[in-house]
């Protein structure tokens, strides 16, 4: 076996299509149905049941998972420190927080890709209560997410800074016009908010249940960009990260309101697991992250 199939064969995990999984990594398909093949004669058993259209992992497909993803670590890892290039080549996969991606890290990115263009970071979008099984695994090398603070023995913090969740909403909307806005002031007001398993909502419902508001929930949606269009359209007020409506607030397209009640502390942190090895490749990353 090698990387190319193990990584063909986690790819396909992820997809659970074979069409997908070629049209992904750019192969044909049958080069990824060969791929697999030669994955299962070599290791004497199915991977995947093929039941009509339907895929499904076997119990030895599972095992499999965890092997694959060290071993595509181990290869990362040997590239980035083993290589006799002078300039660092190889993948770093970042998980992150999609907050990040409307101004902050895309800068940082693009600075890192000039200095570094033989590196490729691989982005994969996060949620708050799996990401540290993925360092655990390998299947990323390292985590920038947006939460409040996070206590997890298994990973290392190098960096955490202060962030502000805040409401915002057409500057059309009666409430902007108020000097100061509380939670009394939210009683009725059709509200944009985050996923069900985003920290940002939780956060927020227990403050209105703190004060005894009933929430008026318009929109839920894991997409900020959604929320972002949907209040400068008047449809209600979004709650989101500041750093989110940078571009909108300064274009008058979105106004912060002015927000008097219970703070909601969040950090934006980066994490690595804890026996994780920092390359120099992933040192330079790290210093372009922090320095946004």
């Amino acid at each position: 076996m090698n990387n190319t199939q193990l990584e063909t064969f986690l790819k396909l995990v992820e997809t659970k299509s074979f069409t997908a999984t070629a049209n992904m990594l750019g192969y044909a398909q049958s080069t990824v149905t060969t791929q697999i093949k030669q994955l299962e004669e070599e290791l004497g058993c199915l991977l995947f049941e093929r039941l009509g259209k339907t895929l499904t992992l076997t119990a030895e497909g599972e095992k499999l998972i965890v092997y694959a993803q060290q071993m595509l670590k181990i290869q990362r890892e040997i590239l980035l420190e083993v290589s006799a290039a002078k300039i660092p080549s190889g993948i770093i996969k970042l998980g992150v927080s999609e907050s990040f991606c409307y101004n902050r890290l895309p800068e940082s990115l693009m600075v890192y890709k000039k200095e570094f263009p033989e590196m490729d970071i691989q982005l994969q979008f996060i949620e708050h209560d799996t990401f540290p099984a993925l360092l655990k695994s390998g299947a990323l090398d390292m985590v920038y997410t947006l939460n409040p603070l996070i206590d997890n023995t298994e990973l290392k913090m190098i960096h955490k800074r202060k962030e502000t969740l805040t409401f915002f909403a057409s500057p059309d909307h009666p409430i902007t016009k108020k000097k100061k806005v509380n939670e009394k002031d939210l009683e009725g007001i059709p509200l944009l908010l985050t996923s069900h398993n985003c920290s940002f909502r939780h956060m927020l419902l227990q403050d209105f249940m703190d004060h005894q508001v009933t929430p008026k929930i318009e929109l839920e949606t894991s997409s900020k960009e959604i929320l972002k269009q949907f209040a400068i359209n008047g449809l209600g007020i979004a709650f989101m990260p500041t750093m989110v409506a940078t571009e909108e607030v300064k274009n008058g397209l979105l106004k912060k309101i002015d927000w008097a009640g219970a703070d909601f502390p969040v950090f934006s942190q980066l994490f690595i697991h804890k026996d994780k090895h920092v390359s120099k490749a992933m040192d330079e990353l790290i210093r372009r992250i922090i320095d946004d």
